[in-house]
C-alpha cells in the first residue's frame, strides 16, 4: 500500500510541477506583453491573478478526482481500506486472547 501512496504522491508532484511551469511561462508572456506595450502592468497582474486562481481551482478539482479514481481503482483491485485492516487486526487480537485463555485452561 505504501508503494501506491508513493506513486500517487509522485503523480501529484508532477501535476504541481506542471502547474508551476505554466505559471512561470504565463509570467514570461505577460512580461513580454508589458514590454511591447500591449498590456499595462496592472492589466498583466490582473490577468495572471485570474489565471492563477483558475489553475488553483482546477488543481483542487483534479486532486479530488484523482483521489476518487485511486480509491475506486484500489477497491477494484481488492486492496483493503485502512478501516478494514484495523477491524481485522482487532478481531485477530481477540482471537489470540481467546486462544491463550483456552490454552491456559487446558494446562491447569
Amino acid at each position: 500500500m505504501d508503494s501506491n501512496n508513493n506513486w500517487l504522491q509522485q503523480l501529484m508532484m508532477v501535476g504541481l510541477g506542471t502547474t508551476s511551469l505554466v505559471a512561470e511561462k504565463l509570467r514570461q508572456v505577460s512580461d513580454d506583453l508589458v514590454k511591447d506595450g500591449k498590456l499595462n502592468p496592472e492589466q498583466a497582474k490582473a490577468v495572471i491573478d485570474d489565471i492563477a486562481q483558475q489553475l488553483k481551482s482546477e488543481q483542487g478539482n483534479l486532486d479530488v478526482q484523482m483521489q476518487r479514481q485511486m480509491r475506486n481503482m484500489m477497491q477494484d483491485l481488492g486492496v483493503a481500506r485502512q478501516s478494514e485492516v484495523d477491524e481485522l487486526r482487532g478481531r485477530i487480537d481477540r482471537l489470540e486472547r481467546q486462544l491463550r485463555d483456552l490454552e491456559n485452561k487446558l494446562w491447569r
